[in-house]
């Protein structure tokens, strides 16, 4: 197929569309507002339906509709809406309904500010709700990444009975690039899926309850199944990119767009006779614990954190898998103060030096 030139809101909106969804409720905020923007339009192309709700609290609250009628169904946010949408989203979980969460991360806390950031990794991976739920978040670095794993986003949320998350910092998400778009898929029938509400005319079948409340023995054994489902995550599903790791000495870790950074002052360094390496976490939840496992830490003399956070968020995944075999320092810009190429550079660098580097 051929290439088209797209912010990653819009690549996600797109990408969403021709992965299925046919519902979606949202609200404007900066920095994602390019994605109801562009849905607002789309969606009736195609038979869809998009909804500007009255807050984001009712917007969730109708994806949680769609969603138990079958349909696939979306919503995407920043920060403080975010944060409004944290009930419904448990909620979704505690029903055991699929969804797409797209998360276009701003700087915080409270209104913060308009501008991009990664200040809500820990909302994401750690809290999106009450009551100790877990879901899928995924992490693009790139247009064509976001188009990709908005699509296969459905797919994991069907299979799992889940929400998944799309986290993205608000300069990935205005970023235009090119970007190849997924083929539009078949919609199976809303009726047959086995937590659908939706009937088909003339059918009998049995009836079907959907819940977010159970009494507390089968309370205990849907967390059970949760955490099973947890478990099935971190075998099959967890996904990273490891860079230039096989001689590395020193390793920066990044997600996102300052990923993208950080492989660039890899390669400078390496120029400069510094064995570094990447580690890119595209799964955040969950985490790739192996690849920090898997290092060799007779020869690994330090990791280096760096996200568009001030403190880093990501530290302590990093360190709980790092185990103090090695030290883990951070590196950030904070506030919608964007990163630049020199000072992940000046940062890696100046890391290498403080932990015993120079010239191999």
């Amino acid at each position: 197929m051929s290439k088209v030139l797209m912010k990653a809101n819009e690549a996600v909106a797109e990408a969403a569309v021709r992965a299925g969804c046919r519902f979606f409720a949202g609200y404007p905020i900066t920095p994602q507002t390019e994605i109801p923007e562009y849905l607002s339009s789309r969606l009736p192309e195609v038979g869809g339906v998009f909804i500007q709700g009255e807050s984001e609290v009712a917007c969730v609250n109708m994806v949680y509709g769609a969603a138990g009628m079958g349909a696939r169904a979306m919503t995407s946010s920043s920060g403080p809406g975010m944060s409004l949408k944290a009930e419904g989203i448990s909620y979704l979980s505690g029903a055991k309904l699929p969804a797409l969460i797209v998360y276009v991360t701003r700087g915080g806390p409270g209104l913060g500010s308009i501008q991009p950031a990664q200040s809500d990794y820990l909302h994401a991976t750690k809290a999106m709700g009450h009551g100790g739920f877990r879901l899928m978040v995924f992490a693009p670095a790139s247009v064509q990444e976001a188009a990709d794993l908005a699509y296969a986003a459905f797919d994991y949320a069907e299979r799992d009975r889940n929400p998944v998350v799309l986290l993205m910092d608000g300069c990935l998400g205005v970023l235009l690039e090119q970007v190849e778009l997924p083929p539009m898929k078949e919609l199976s029938d809303e009726s047959t899926k086995k937590w659908s509400l939706a009937r088909q005319e003339g059918v009998k079948r049995a009836h079907r309850v959907l819940t977010p409340i159970f009494p507390e023995l089968i309370l205990e054994n849907e967390n059970r199944q949760r955490g099973n489902l947890v478990r099935y995550w971190e075998a099959e599903d967890v996904q990273v990119e490891e860079f230039l790791l096989e001689d590395a000495e020193y390793m920066a870790v990044a997600y996102g767009l300052p990923a993208r950074l950080a492989k660039e002052a890899v390669l400078k360094l390496r120029k400069e006779g510094h064995k570094v390496g990447l580690i890119r976490p595209i799964t955040l939840f969950p985490f790739p614990k192996k690849s920090f496992q898997a290092l060799d830490y007779s020869r690994v003399k330090g990791l280096i954190d760096i996200e568009m956070t001030i403190p880093a968020q990501m530290r302590d995944d990093i360190e709980l898998e790092v185990r103090g075999r090695a030290p883990v320092c951070e590196y950030g810009r904070s506030g919608g103060i964007l990163m630049e190429d020199e000072g992940v550079y000046t940062a890696m660098l100046q890391f290498i030096k403080a932990n015993g580097g120079g010239n191999s």
